[in-house]
């Protein structure tokens, strides 16, 4: 599965990094700190047309800003483990994107379209309860400017290109 993600700054990485102690008794803990902006599918013609598909659907877009405003968390994700404890993403311009995106390449039913909400996963599987607490608690905001987005490979779980948002 193919996707463009977006890169997050260090200080949101570093926020992920305070919040690991109240994060171990989850089921699966993330190491790898992005926000999925749009899946593109499997690859059929090869991934050099996706990637082309996406530059041209992107081409001209401006950079964006985006924040983390707090801890919320998916108590009945439609794929996966429960409960997803993430880190919110506000942020108008890659809902923007992640629309254009979807215009391209089709929505995930249930997934994205009017159904995609911007986060960055921390967590997932475990007690409802700690998810809970854990939104309630507060956090400095982390905001900064989306200048690039990643084309990000699923099945070797590595960006394998950038696209870049002129400023």
């Amino acid at each position: 599965m193919y996707s463009v993600t977006v890169p997050v700054p260090g200080r949101v990485r570093a926020l992920a990094g305070e919040l690991y102690p109240d994060l171990v008794a989850f089921d699966t803990v993330r190491e790898d700190h992005t926000c999925l902006l749009k899946r593109l599918g499997e690859a059929e013609h090869g991934h050099a047309h996706l990637q082309q598909r996406t530059h041209r659907a992107l081409e001209g877009a401006p950079a964006v800003e985006a924040q983390i405003t707090g801890i919320d968390y998916f108590e009945d994700p439609p794929l996966g483990t429960a409960p997803v404890v993430y880190l919110a993403v506000e942020s108008p311009g890659l809902e923007s994107i992640h629309q254009t995106l979807s215009e391209t390449f089709g929505p995930v039913d249930g997934l994205e379209g009017d159904a995609y909400v911007p986060h960055v996963t921390l967590a997932r599987g475990g007690d409802l309860e700690r998810a809970r607490t854990l939104s309630e608690r507060d956090i400095d905001p982390v905001t900064w400017t989306v200048s690039e987005l990643a084309f990000y490979d699923g099945g070797y779980r590595l960006p394998i290109s950038r696209i870049s948002l002129p400023a």
